[in-house]
């Protein structure tokens, strides 16, 4: 069985050099305007932070305003310190107003992912008034009324006609059921022995009266 090879990303191996230089450069900026030890480790995490946050405000669709300033304000520090560490400065004399840049940063991250992560976004909708949101009235639809059907008198079923020789016969068969019984035949009793339907034996029942 073939096991389908691991597929790799080209952009996503391009953004973990990315970030690990960058990175990098803001751990030695920091380390070299006095942040040593595992304060230098812990600026590039605030400022990575602080993309990620921007970045997910600028996706949530809300207040974007703030997430394009503090996107920009963190991505200034990362590029800052790429450039700062190129060779443009010396980070054996590190200049004051940049330890001073540096020695701030924490606070300014703490205060741009506390905005981001917990501000209140802005609502594109505007409120519905207490007049809108009452229910429209129920309409419930009725039948249409259909004109009443005019009454009319039942009239009673037509006896259906029954052949001369089937009465002759039932006439036999009537006269052996009193001789035998002393009775007059009743309708089943002559349906059965004539094996006719009721209604025809109903017919022919009255014609032997």
């Amino acid at each position: 069985m073939r096991t389908p090879g691991i597929r790799i990303d080209p952009i996503l191996i391009q953004a973990a050099i990315a970030a690990a230089l960058s990175f990098a450069h803001l751990h030695d900026l920091a380390a070299a305007a006095g942040q040593d030890g595992w304060k230098a480790w812990a600026y590039p995490i605030s400022v990575d932070l602080l993309l990620v946050a921007a970045w997910r405000r600028l996706r949530s669709g809300t207040a974007k305003a703030a997430g394009w300033c503090w996107f920009v304000v963190a991505l200034a520090a990362s590029l800052g310190a790429n450039v700062a560490t190129a060779g443009l400065l010396d980070l054996g004399d590190v200049p004051a107003w940049l330890r001073i840049l540096v020695a701030g940063w924490p606070a300014v991250a703490f205060l741009g992912g506390t905005l981001l992560a917990h501000g209140t976004p802005e609502r594109d909708e505007t409120p519905v008034s207490e007049q809108d949101e009452t229910p429209a009235p129920r309409v419930t639809p009725t039948a249409p009324e259909l004109p009443a059907a005019d009454p009319q008198p039942a009239t009673p079923p037509a006896a259906a006609p029954v052949p001369p020789a089937l009465v002759a016969l039932a006439r036999k068969v009537a006269d052996d059921h009193r001789t035998r019984t002393g009775t007059d035949i009743d309708t089943p009793t002559l349906r059965t022995r004539l094996g006719v339907p009721l209604p025809l034996a109903e017919a022919i029942a009255a014609q032997l009266t």
